[in-house]
Formats: structure tokens, C-alpha cells, sequence
């Protein structure tokens, strides 16, 4: 069983930047993909990032390149995601997952019925 709790949520103004972390436990996770996935109210869950297990290779959805940077600390296992530039667009619940479906070649790391553990979320409110 892997557990994930999120933090770092909060309010920020538009051109603000917030820092989530996410502190994973339970098993050897340093064979796990993990990644940051968000809902907004309404409307679906969306990928945001991933990171491989090694930490080699990441992937971002277009709407978040050059804004947010995702990283890990593997002797920890804490999945962090640096997000700078924030509009009122990015506003919604975001969550960590892990999954050790996911290979260096995989290119479904966008897709959440990959990942099979996931967080409760934290909320990050963008106001204009």
C-alpha cells in the first residue's frame, strides 16, 4: 500500500508562484512514477506533470511548460511541483499519484488509469 499526502496549497494572487509537495510512503517507491494531476470545479481531472521513477524523464500538459517544474527527492520520496506565472486558470484541486505500470518508455504518463495510487489533494485558488 503506497500513501500520498499533499501540501503547499493555498491562495495567490495571478504572477504568483506556490510550491506543492507531496510526501509519498509505504512501499520501495523509488521504482514508482509519480505525478501531479488537477480538477477544476466541473469539469475533469487533467494531467498536469510526471516524473519517471528515475527522475530522467518529464512530462508536462502544454498549458503548464515554462511555468511549473516538477521534481523529486528520492532518498525521501517527496514529489514536489514548483508552479510560477499562476492565472486564475490554474485554480482547482491538485493531486499527486504513483504507479509502477510506467516504464522510461512508456508514453502514457498523461493518462490517470495509469497510476493506481493517489491523494486526498490540496486546493490552489488563483485570484485575478
Amino acid at each position: 500500500q503506497v500513501q500520498l499526502v499533499e501540501s503547499g496549497g493555498g491562495l495567490v494572487q495571478a504572477g504568483g508562484s506556490l510550491r506543492l509537495s507531496c510526501a509519498a510512503s509505504g512501499r520501495t517507491l523509488t521504482t514508482y512514477a509519480m505525478g501531479w494531476f488537477r480538477q477544476a470545479p466541473g469539469k475533469e481531472r487533467e494531467f498536469v506533470a510526471a516524473l519517471s521513477s528515475s527522475g530522467s524523464n518529464t512530462y508536462y500538459a502544454e498549458s503548464v511548460k515554462g511555468r511549473f517544474t516538477i521534481s523529486r527527492d528520492n532518498p525521501k520520496i517527496t514529489l514536489f511541483l514548483q508552479m510560477n506565472s499562476l492565472k486564475p486558470e490554474d485554480t482547482a484541486v491538485y493531486s499527486c499519484a504513483a504507479t509502477n505500470k510506467l516504464s522510461p518508455f512508456s508514453r502514457t504518463y498523461h493518462a490517470t488509469n495509469e497510476y493506481d495510487n493517489w491523494g486526498q489533494g490540496t486546493q490552489v485558488t488563483v485570484s485575478s
